[in-house]
């Protein structure tokens, strides 16, 4: 019986302390443990989500995002779907521009609107300003014909009653502030759209932009023709809704009534409300998503009759791209030359004159950047520091002293300076780390001084310049503030560009899409490195 009881449990699962399966016991184990690191590492997750990982997504979607047009103008937008650009739209959706308009005009956002059609077509801007100051005056020879056959189309309660839901007329009439969300009645959509649309507008506006109640307002000069519109193409002779006898009246006198059509009153309001290249243009961005960003970020545009170059003039960011990755590969070889005989002096002096000599390599980083910058500007100028020394030595005439700024050439020169810590402190963490005696067995086997150093030495360091390269090029190809001081004209970057738009132009779209392709860039770029040099002999000692 002993035995037996000894084989089945030596063919059975081995068992914890307590009782349960070791491999389960052991699972159970490692969760817990990962969990516990997962929560230590959380914050850290988080705060990369956060303040990297999210502003990097906002950013690309910036350069694609388009929907403020189909945002403010809704209906125009919809209306143009099937325009023909050989001629100016027709006077629905003129009207649908009014509606639109007026909404957006007193909600302020037809100027911003204005502001991102003008990246495309100059001009807008200025339009949809002059519009915007123009647009509560259409309509209104329509609102005096009303209000002269009866005077009730005066009162905001008659138009509350006749667009509102009964319940919410109900709660609305005579409450403090704007009272409940307004809601259209079922009897008004049906018999008056176009009117109650306009009104649905007109209403919630009130509520949300003015803190004021519909029953106490009187429409906009718009819902009026809207009320035109809807009755001279429609038979209200059987409508039994709120103010029927009121309704029914208009309807029987509107054949009479005279007024300007919505596109006489639009030219009227702005003589460029007839030019078919801003509606091409409105047509053209209305998409809620576009590549008119990009493609300007490759001296390209989008228009309406199809993707252009832009004119020779305004052909300035592939220059800007090509400049930026050029000077960035000059500073990053220049840090290369001047940094590598340091950080080999550094890592072959003892220890107490190569620790003091190096607190002099990171003495730049106690010094504001602003102020390194400045410092280069007054000493490169050309009544500066450098130029005064070269014609007191005679090397040059006092009247053909050397530009030194204002160029790429000083561009280089300050750069290299405040870069050049980031290309010695990596090479001297990897030299630190190669052992003398691998030189010194190869000078004992015959090897001159120069002939070590190549073939033993130098091989050993490439992994320290690998990565000091990797930091240099990627700050410097970011880099704005030291262009933009000492750079003029020529020596300034792409990303000086990507702030002017960010911080002046206020063209964050343009600003997002060099940004997307400056970071798809070095994407490549670190790609072409991995696949040349190798990023697994990148070391940083």
């Amino acid at each position: 019986m002993t035995d037996a009881t000894a084989t089945d449990t030596d063919n059975g699962p081995v068992l914890a302390a307590d009782g349960t399966p070791l491999k389960r016991s052991l699972g159970r184990a490692l969760r817990a443990q990962k969990l516990r690191a997962l929560m230590l590492i959380a914050p850290l997750l988080i705060f990369i989500m956060v303040a990297f990982i999210a502003p990097i997504v906002d950013m690309l979607f910036r350069s694609v995002e388009n929907q403020i047009t189909s945002e403010t103008l809704p209906r125009t937008v919809v209306a143009l779907e099937d325009w023909d650009p050989a001629d100016l739209p027709n006077d629905d959706t003129f009207a649908a521009l009014a509606y639109d308009f007026m909404e957006a005009a007193e909600r302020r956002n037809h100027t911003r609107l204005g502001s991102r059609l003008n990246y495309e077509t100059t001009g807008m801007s200025s339009l949809f300003r002059q519009s915007g100051r123009g647009v509560d005056e259409i309509g209104e020879d329509y609102a005096d014909q009303f209000i002269a056959l009866n005077e009730a189309w005066e009162e905001p309660a008659t138009w509350a009653a006749l667009m509102g839901a009964p319940d919410w007329v109900a709660d609305a009439t005579g409450a403090d502030g704007p009272g409940l969300p307004f809601r259209l009645s079922v009897s008004a959509m049906e018999t008056l759209p176009e009117t109650a649309d306009a009104y649905r507008s007109f209403a919630r506006t009130v509520q949300q932009e003015d803190d004021d109640n519909p029953t106490a307002e009187e429409p906009w000069f718009t819902v009026y023709m809207a009320l035109y519109r809807d009755l001279s193409r429609s038979d209200v002779s059987g409508y039994d809704g709120p103010m029927a006898d009121l309704l029914i009246e208009a309807d029987t006198a509107v054949d009479a009534f005279t007024g300007m059509t919505p596109r006489e009153q639009w030219l009227e309001v702005n003589d460029d409300w007839g030019d078919t290249n801003v509606w091409a243009t409105i047509e053209a961005f209305s998409d809620p998503y576009t590549a008119g960003y990009f493609l300007t970020s490759i001296d390209l545009r989008l228009t309406p009759d199809g993707i252009e170059a832009q004119p020779e003039e305004q052909r300035i960011y592939l220059l800007l791209f090509w400049r930026t990755i050029f000077m960035s590969g000059m500073i990053t070889l220049m840090c290369v030359l001047l940094g590598y005989p340091i950080a080999y002096l550094l890592s072959n002096l003892p220890s107490k004159s190569s620790n003091l000599l190096l607190i002099l390599v990171l003495l730049p980083f106690w010094t504001s950047l602003l102020v390194r910058t400045s410092a280069w500007k007054v000493l490169l100028q050309q009544q500066g520091v450098i130029n005064d020394i070269l014609v007191w030595l005679g090397i040059v005439a006092d009247d053909a002293r050397l530009a030194l700024i204002n160029n790429q050439l000083g561009t280089i020169i300050a750069m290299t300076h405040i870069l050049l810590p980031f290309m010695i402190l990596p090479l001297f963490s990897v030299m630190k780390t190669i052992p003398p005696s691998y030189v010194r067995a190869a000078k004992s086997l015959g090897a001159t001084n120069f002939t070590a150093f190549r073939r033993v030495y130098f091989p050993q360091s490439i992994p320290g310049i690998g990565a000091g390269c990797i930091l240099v090029f990627i700050l410097a190809i970011g880099y704005y503030i030291t262009p933009e001081i000492v750079g003029g004209r020529t020596g300034t970057f792409i990303s000086n560009r990507i702030a002017y738009h960010i911080s002046q132009s206020l063209n964050w779209g343009l600003a997002a899409a060099l940004g997307s392709i400056l970071l798809a860039l070095v994407m490549v770029l670190y790609w072409l490195y991995d696949r040349i040099v190798g990023i697994d002999n990148v070391k940083l000692g």
